[in-house]
């Protein structure tokens, strides 16, 4: 594996730490903006920091009613790398708190390096009937 690799599989860590503990300044320090997002065939996109922080208290409220409790990664591996940018394909796992998984999904994080930092810029997921993309704007292209 790649330096390169390494060092978007650790940046994910962090924020995936930082998504578990809600903590919405922690998940915007590994990330790059604007951030997009595909879900399904439609684009989100959170042009800055603020867009993307303003609505997390809501996301957290609606995944305490979903039942969320954790998510867990079940798998990363890094499809392809370079000095500015990695793929990592990922299965995540929504849990209860019981520990049973009740959303499982597979996504695609695209991590970018820009001014000696990485951190994820896009990403492509196949979750679905959960809590998602609060705060995000829908791009005209």
């Amino acid at each position: 594996m790649s330096s390169y690799s390494e060092e978007a599989i650790a940046t994910f860590t962090r924020w995936a730490q930082a998504f578990n503990d809600r903590d919405a300044d922690a998940m915007i320090a590994e990330m790059h903006f604007p951030h997009m997002r595909l879900a399904g065939t439609e684009f989100q996109t959170w042009p800055t920091s603020e867009d993307f922080r303003a609505p997390q208290d809501d996301m957290t409220k609606a995944l305490i009613a979903e039942g969320w409790h954790t998510t867990i990664t079940k798998s990363i591996t890094a499809a392809q790398s370079g000095p500015e940018k990695v793929h990592l394909v990922i299965r995540q796992s929504r849990q209860h708190k019981d520990g049973t998984e009740y959303n499982g999904f597979d996504t695609l994080w695209i991590f970018t390096k820009i001014d000696g930092k990485w951190g994820v810029q896009f990403r492509s997921s196949f979750l679905a009937n959960a809590t998602q993309a609060y705060g995000a704007s829908k791009p005209s292209f």
